[in-house]
This record gives C-alpha cells, sequence and structure tokens, in this order.
C-alpha cells in the first residue's frame, strides 16, 4: 500500500474506536446498528473531503486511491473490533468461529477509487456458525447503510481453494487479497495453501487465460486504443491491461511490485518507471471520473473530457483545444500500455524454458536466417542486439522482411525497436534505402494495415515521418470521428489495399472495377497516408497537407508528376463527397464545376477511391448505400461530361428524348392521358428525374386524378441505396415542405435528400429520400403505415408538427457539449437557376422543420434540399427561389434570410449552440 501523508485527518483510528464504544454505551432508544450508522456517516463524509481536497491540490490519484482504501480499512477494523467484542463477543471463541475480513480485487492492491466497489472475503476455517453469521450479517447492513457499495463473499478455505481452481476469477482475486481485520492465523494458512495448492505449476495455464481474457475484453469493447470515448478501465490501454501485467508477474514470480520486476530484470528500470507513469495517470483520470460524475463512471464521454482536462491543467493553445490536448496525452499512455505488454511478453519467453504453442509458438528445429535476421519460435527476430546501431535503416527493414515473409515480429526485437527510436534521425530520413524500405511496406499488396500498424504502436513510423508524428493520438473533439487521426489513416489505408484485393467487390463495385485502370497506384498509397497529415493544426488541413506532400513525395522517391498529383489530391480530398453530399448532381451546373475543378480522368477515379476510404474509415455506420449512390452517380456524370456525352444537344431536344424514353414505359396510357401527363411539367422537371421515376409518377398523378384524392402518398423502399423515396402529391402552398419534413421527423424518419416541383396545374409533386435513425432504408411496415396517418393529420391541419417535435426529448447531455458555430453560405453562382443556401449548426430535433418554416417565413420558395450530418453538426443545403421563380439576388433580402436562419440555428435549441456573432453569411454573386 502506498505511504498515506497524516493518515490521522482522514480518519483516527483510535478517536473512532473510542466514538464507537461510547455510541454503543449511550445510544438510547436507538438501535446498535443505527448508533453506529449515525457516527461513522460523518466519520465517512469528513474522510472523503479530505481526500477530495488532497487530490485537486496534488493531481495525485495514486495518494486518493490509496487514502480512500485507508479510509474504509479503519472503518471496517473499527466496526469489527465494536462488533466481535462488544456486541456479539463470545468470551472463549472455539477455532469454527475465527473470522478473517479480507480485502480483494483492487481494493485488495489498496487502490480504491472514490466509487469503486469495495469487495470483502469474509474467510471462515470451516462452514459458517451462527455466531460468525451474526457477526457478518450485521457488519454488512451497517456498512449498506452507510451508502456504501458492497460485494462479499462467505468461504471456508477449502472453499476458496476449491472454486479458485476452477475459476480463473476467483483465482485472480485471491492473488491480491489483503488481510484487512480479524485471524492472521487464518489468512496466512490461506496464503500459503493458495500458492501450494493452486499457483503451482499452474502458470502455464494462468498466463493462457488472462491474455485470452484481455483479448475478449477489447473485442468488447472496440478493439483499438484510440476510441474516442475510452472505458479507462477496461478498455484497450487501461489500467485492466496494466492490472493484467501485474497479475501474472505475481502468479510466475511471486513479487509484490514493479521493483521486485527490476530486480530480477523482467523490466528495466525505465520500462518501469513508464509502467508507474501510465498508472499514475490513468488513476488520476479515473478519480476525476468518478468525483466529477459522483458514480464509478469508467467511460471518458464528451462530456466530461473538456472539464476533466481543464482540471488537469490542460488549457488551450493557438490552434489546439486543451481538452485535444488532454486527450491526446490520454492516447500516448494508452499507446504506453501497448508498448509495455509487448515488453512484458517478451521477458516473459526469455524466463520460460517451455514455450507452449497455446501461448508462444514452439521453435523450429535450428537457426534459419533470412535477409540478415534470424527466426525465432516462428517470428523474425535479430541476430544480434547492436543490430540497429550497426545500420539503422534495419529499423524499417525488420517490418520490411516480416510482411514481405509474412512473419510476426519476435518480441524482444520490438522491445529493442523501441529503446533504439533515437537512431530515427534527419540521415536515416534522407537515406535513399529507407525510403524505399518504407514506400514498398506503405504500397504492399499482402497486408499494410498490419504492418503499420506494427511501425506506429513501435514509435516508428512517427519518428520516420515527423509531419504524422504530430497526428499520433491526435483526436478531433466532434461525434462523427470514431478514431484519432493515425488510426483513421490506418483504417483508411486498409480500406483501399481491400479494395485492390477485390474484398469490397459487393460494397464498393465501381471503386473496385477501376482500382486496377490507375496509373498512380503510389500516389494513391501516399494521398490516403497524407489526406488528414495536418489536422489539428492551424489553418485549412487540406491545404497544409497539400505542401506536406509536395515536400514528402520527393524524399519517399515520387516523381515530380506523382508528387503533384498527391498534393492535388490532398488538397482536393473533400471535394467529392461535399459535391455529393451537399449539392443537386442533377443540376447540370454543379456537375460542370465539379468537373472543372478534377480535369481529367485519372483524377476522378482517384477521387472516388480515397473519398471512399476516407468515409469508410471514419467510424462504423457511417459509410451507407445512399452515399455509395451519390458518389457512383456524381463519377458516372462527371465521366460523361469528361467524354463529351453531356449537354451535347439543345434542352428541348433532351427533353423530347426524354419524353420518349418514358412513353415506351407506359404501355397502359393512351395518347391522351400521356399528352396530359406532359402538359404537367415544367422544362426543369423533365431534366431532373430520370425515366423510370417519371413513369412512376405519371402513375401516381393518374390514379389520384381519377379518385380525386386530396393528398397521395406513394413509398418506394430502395434496399441497394439503403434509403426510402417517399412521393407526396398534394396541392401547393407555402410553408408545404415544412409541414412533410414536420410529418417525417415525427414519424422517426430522417431526410437525407429531397427534390421539390410544382407542376402546371399547381400540385407539388415533393419527393423525400429518407432512412431510419441507423443510416438503413426507412422500411418498416408498421411506420411507414403511421408515417401516412401523419400526413394526413399534418396537413390537414388536425396535428401541428411544431408543438409535437417540441416534446420530444432534447439531446442526451453528453452531446450537448459540442458548441457547433452557426454558419449560413449563401451561394448565387453553385446553380444556374436557384439560390443555394447551405446552413451549418448543432443538430437537434425538429431543426429541418424550424429551418424550413423560417425560409418559408421570408417567402422563399424551396425547390429541393440536402441533408448530411455529422454526428452533432448538421449541414442542411436549399435550392431556392424568390416568390417570383428567380435567383434571390438583393442584398437585403439576402441579409434577411441569414438572419432568420442564424436565430433557428442559436435560439431554437434553448442552449445556444455560439453567439451569433460568429455567424457569417458567404455571398457568391
Amino acid at each position: 500500500m502506498q505511504h498515506v501523508a497524516h493518515p490521522e485527518r482522514i480518519v483516527d483510528p483510535a478517536a473512532l474506536d473510542a466514538v464507537l464504544s461510547a455510541a454503543i454505551g449511550e445510544r438510547g432508544a436507538r438501535s446498535p446498528q443505527q448508533a453506529l450508522v449515525a457516527e461513522l456517516k460523518p466519520v465517512l463524509q469528513a474522510g472523503r473531503r479530505e481526500i477530495e481536497t488532497r487530490f485537486m491540490a496534488s493531481q495525485d490519484g495514486a495518494m486518493a486511491m490509496a487514502g480512500t482504501s485507508w479510509l474504509i480499512d479503519t472503518i471496517v477494523r473499527a466496526l469489527h473490533r465494536i462488533t466481535a467484542q462488544t456486541l456479539f463477543r463470545v468470551s472463549n471463541p472455539t477455532k469454527g468461529e475465527k473470522l478473517a475480513i479480507c480485502a480483494v480485487g483492487g481494493y485488495g492492491r489498496a487502490e480504491l477509487a472514490p466509487q469503486s466497489d469495495i469487495d470483502l472475503l469474509f474467510l471462515l476455517p470451516y462452514k459458517a456458525t451462527p455466531h460468525t453469521e451474526q457477526v457478518i450479517e450485521f457488519l454488512l447492513y451497517v456498512l449498506w447503510d452507510l451508502g456504501l457499495k458492497v460485494g462479499h463473499a462467505t468461504r471456508s478455505v477449502d472453499d476458496s481453494l476449491r472454486q479458485a481452481t476452477g475459476d480463473i476469477t476467483i483465482r485472480t482475486a485471491l492473488l491480491e487479497a489483503r488481510l484487512i481485520s480479524g485471524d492472521e492465523d487464518l489468512f496466512a494458512d490461506l496464503e500459503k495453501r493458495f500458492e501450494r495448492e493452486v499457483i503451482e505449476g499452474s502458470g502455464i495455464g494462468f498466463v493462457d487465460a488472462k491474455l485470452a481474457e484481455r483479448d475478449q475484453r477489447h473485442q468488447r469493447l472496440g478493439d483499438s486504443r484510440y476510441v474516442l470515448e475510452p472505458n479507462i478501465k477496461e478498455g484497450k490501454g487501461g489500467l485492466r491491461d496494466l492490472h493484467g501485467l501485474l497479475w501474472i508477474a505475481k502468479y510466475l514470480f511471486r513479487v509484490r511490485g514493479l521493483d521486485e520486476l527490476v530486480e530480477r530484470g523482467i523490466l528495466s528500470r525505465d520500462e518501469a518507471s513508464r509502467f508507474h507513469r501510465a498508472e499514475i495517470f490513468l488513476w488520476t483520470v479515473r478519480c476525476h471520473l468518478h468525483y466529477l460524475t459522483g458514480r464509478p463512471e469508467e467511460r471518458l464521454t464528451f462530456d466530461v473530457q473538456a472539464e476533466i482536462g481543464r482540471r488537469m491543467g490542460y488549457t488551450d493553445h493557438a490552434g489546439s483545444r486543451g481538452v485535444e490536448r488532454f486527450m491526446k496525452h490520454y492516447f500516448l499512455i494508452a499507446k504506453d500500455v501497448g508498448d509495455l505488454t509487448r515488453i512484458f511478453i517478451a521477458a516473459l519467453e526469455a524466463e520460460q524454458k517451455r514455450k507452449p504453442v497455446s501461448l508462444w509458438r514452439r521453435l523450429i528445429p535450428g537457426t534459419k536466417s533470412i535477409e540478415g535476421f534470424k527466426i525465432d519460435g516462428g517470428r523474425l527476430s535479430l541476430v544480434s542486439d547492436r543490430a540497429f546501431e550497426d545500420d539503422p535503416v534495419n529499423l524499417l527493414r525488420l517490418f520490411h522482411v516480416a510482411e514481405t515473409h509474412r512473419l510476426d515480429i519476435h518480441p524482444h526485437a520490438i522491445r529493442l525497436v523501441t529503446q533504439s527510436l533515437k537512431l530515427i534521425d534527419g540521415k536515416l530520413r534522407a537515406d535513399p534505402e529507407a525510403n524505399r524500405l518504407f514506400m514498398e511496406i506503405l504500397t504492399s499488396r499482402i497486408d499494410p494495415e498490419n504492418s503499420l500498424r506494427r511501425l506506429n504502436e513501435a514509435g516508428v513510423f512517427g519518428r520516420f515521418i515527423p509531419d504524422f508524428g504530430r497526428v499520433v493520438a491526435q483526436m478531433q473533439y466532434d461525434m462523427y470521428h470514431v478514431y484519432t487521426v493515425d488510426e483513421h489513416t490506418i483504417f483508411a489505408l486498409a480500406q483501399l489495399h481491400k479494395i485492390e484485393a477485390g474484398e469490397l467487390k459487393d460494397e464498393l463495385p465501381l471503386a473496385s472495377s477501376i482500382v486496377d485502370t490507375i496509373a498512380s497506384r503510389r500516389a494513391l498509397y501516399l494521398a490516403v497516408l497524407l489526406h488528414d497529415i495536418a489536422k489539428g493544426r492551424p489553418g485549412d488541413h487540406s491545404e497544409l497537407g497539400a505542401k506536406i506532400a509536395l515536400k514528402l513525395g520527393p524524399r519517399l522517391g515520387l516523381d515530380a508528376e506523382e508528387t503533384e498529383t498527391v498534393s492535388w489530391l490532398v488538397l482536393h480530398h473533400l471535394v467529392m463527397s461535399r459535391t455529393a453530399f451537399k449539392r443537386d448532381i442533377d443540376d447540370p451546373k454543379t456537375i460542370q464545376d465539379f468537373v472543372a475543378r478534377v480535369q481529367s480522368p485519372e483524377r476522378l477515379k482517384l477521387l472516388l477511391i480515397l473519398t471512399a476510404c476516407d468515409i469508410r474509415a471514419v467510424g462504423p455506420n457511417v459509410w451507407n448505400g445512399w452515399k455509395a449512390a451519390l458518389l457512383r452517380e456524381l463519377y458516372r456524370r462527371a465521366q460523361e461530361l469528361m467524354s463529351g456525352g453531356v449537354v451535347a444537344d439543345p434542352r428541348d431536344v433532351r427533353i423530347a428524348k426524354v419524353q420518349e424514353q418514358v412513353r415506351e414505359l407506359l404501355p397502359e396510357f393512351d395518347a391522351a392521358d400521356f399528352a396530359a401527363f406532359t402538359q404537367r411539367g415544367y422544362p426543369f422537371y423533365w431534366l431532373s428525374h430520370d425515366p423510370v421515376t417519371l413513369a412512376r409518377h405519371a402513375r401516381l398523378m393518374r390514379e389520384a386524378d381519377r379518385n380525386q384524392a386530396p393528398l397521395t402518398v406513394a413509398n418506394r423502399v430502395d434496399l441497394s441505396r439503403s434509403v426510402t423515396e417517399v412521393t407526396v402529391y398534394t396541392a401547393d402552398h407555402p410553408g408545404l415542405f415544412s409541414r412533410i419534413a414536420g410529418a417525417l421527423s415525427l414519424a422517426g424518419a430522417m431526410i437525407v435528400d429531397a427534390r421539390i416541383v410544382t407542376m402546371v396545374n399547381g400540385m407539388a409533386l415533393d419527393t423525400f429520400w429518407v432512412q431510419d435513425a441507423q443510416g438503413d432504408a426507412f422500411d418498416r411496415p408498421d411506420k411507414l403505415a403511421r408515417l401516412a396517418v401523419l400526413f394526413e393529420n399534418v396537413l390537414g391541419g388536425k396535428l401541428d408538427p411544431r408543438k409535437e417535435l417540441k416534446r420530444r426529448p432534447a439531446l442526451p447531455s453528453r452531446t450537448r457539449v459540442f458548441t457547433v458555430a452557426p454558419r449560413v453560405l449563401i451561394d448565387n453562382k453553385a446553380s444556374a437557376a436557384h439560390t443555394v443556401v447551405e446552413v451549418n449548426g448543432r443538430d437537434r430535433p425538429a431543426l429541418l422543420f424550424d429551418l424550413t418554416r423560417a425560409l418559408t417565413a421570408q417567402g422563399v420558395q424551396i425547390s429541393g434540399a440536402k441533408i448530411t450530418t455529422y454526428g452533432e453538426k448538421v449541414v442542411d443545403v436549399f435550392y431556392v427561389k424568390d416568390i417570383f421563380g428567380l435567383k434571390i439576388e438583393h442584398e437585403s433580402k439576402i441579409r434577411d434570410i441569414r438572419e432568420a436562419l442564424v436565430r433557428v440555428l442559436t435560439e431554437g435549441d434553448g442552449e445556444p449552440a455560439a453567439k451569433p456573432a460568429a455567424a457569417k453569411a458567404k455571398v457568391t454573386a
């Protein structure tokens, strides 16, 4: 147990004994339980206040853990003494009435976080007697009445040993058992027999089980130490991983702590120091979590990260927020934990003479040499511990050879890598051979993800490419990105490799079909590596990254053309997704502007593949069929324009061709029916839908006319694009879009795209593409049936969507921590016929409904909309006209629209996302 300074200021054992004795003697009408609880509560509260005060002043989690353990130890001892010696005193106890109270788990290590459970083992020589049952029951009831969360077990020594033999969890708990109060001989007997009857001869099995347990835990919590809301106790790189190493050390080597591991040569003094620093940091964060939330919270969620960072002294700097610096430190500590795990396993192997297949691979007979390295236990290792000093290029060559021959790298070799990182200097970075090896690892057709992750975990990646080192453990403080920048980048490269290997043909058919036709393979891989390389720096990361590419390309052996291609891709790596998701790709101007920027078919191919890799690497469920379909359609239309296949004919000729195609799809229409249909649509209508959709519209409108239906709703589920198309045909009137959006929100449908058409006869033909909350098609029959009812009630005036949506619960508190500066961009260049209004702000219930109501109130006609959500941020794009069907170009009107939308963004949430003054309008005339 760590030394606790002035423990009597937390709780004085002698004074506590006196207080409890007096309470029992003077309890009056109160029961003994009530009397003790009344005296212990203020003692517990005062002790906790003292510990928290010390913790806030020192920022020392170890002190808080040890202090809390001391407080609980003292209370349990005093309570046991008064219970056994006064309340249930036995003048001459038999051997069977002996009792030892032991701390187990984290409490057994004297590492008790402020809100953690208290795990107790009531140890008996045999089965419980009535006397010991009375004592244990009384103790537990008092502890529970104090509000303590007590986990307990009552077992004899024999029961404990028997259960430990068959249950790895109980065995681990007993490994750290500590006597708090009671019979010392009984506890000593348990310790001796546990070592002799349970531990002896079972070391390999225990290690095997703990490593398997660790792997299962990692898998359950997301097998990455770089998730942005990490579990600091159970997650990869967290406290439990450190505990696991100590458990294994205690089990195999009978040590009590780090110092003994250093003495035995298992860890170096520096490695033990890293272990201790990681432990202290994680303890401190955990204590802050418990104090801040008032509960045993182990997840470092978004809503607490900023405050804990502030409490730990992480302040905002130019280009870097305090919370991001705090989380970067956390992820670097998590990485250290991974390094220590590998180092420790290497040391275990060196200690073990027997290497079972289940844990360590069997030695291959003889020593096999391969490209200057050797095979040890089936894994690549070093011929000499001086291999890196003799030739620093070996720091890259080791990983290259391992990848080429599909070999694991021996933990001892990795340990030497981490100890040799200082050899990666300017001279090695300029070495042509080292750069060749790196590029071959990056562009390998075997498994670049595994090799790059090894390079990153070992620290080589960030030292060899210093700009990448700046984004190692760099978090992005939002709800859209799930991983740190370095982890996201490696995932993106993994996606590229899978595309090349043909593993994503079903999910990415277009990218998979064109990847083998590109001429700039090396440039594409380097562009994926560098696309986010400048994240976290002041300025536009795309522009800064493009400059980095110009410097790094020649160093890595790329020629001038390849380097320029990489730089262009990094600069424009967001243009394709922004165009597909935020602009109307049925508008010829959108395609023309996109092609003018991309210019060549080769760049178009590279950009499509890079965009797909980038989005798929953001996090689970970010990529879906709808996004894939939009990107494919943008690619095909741009390709057609580049090859001269679009807008070659005048508008009237193109409309006539479309109508001919539609006529072939409507054999059941006579000439009069078809003529009536063609007379209803304005020219824009015919060029903004494909022939199959137009034929569906024709049937829908004819059916509505025959039934004289005031409202017709048609749903079509498109599973290939993960979207449901909802078409509404009804009389047009101001605010119709807003009411439809409100009905869809009430039904739980998320609008991702919308196209609004008013026909010549004054009827509105509005099409919405919607998904459910998980990003899948909105296709449940019960929800679709409810949607039809909601449309009827909302459009008929029976239901006010505004009132209903206001009753919806607010966003979860952990998401409200994010601030998104409101921004309104008004662009008159993006479309030939419309003004494009882009609204950026924090998402909330009813936001789309409120925005469209505001536009309607300004006399704006909405012709279409694109709705995209990036975590807590929403980007809504509206294609609009004024009441005369023209673009909105008057400056005062633009100002009024902007101010109305900013008010919605800043006031509609009840908790402003940012000050209105932060909002700006960009007007492109």
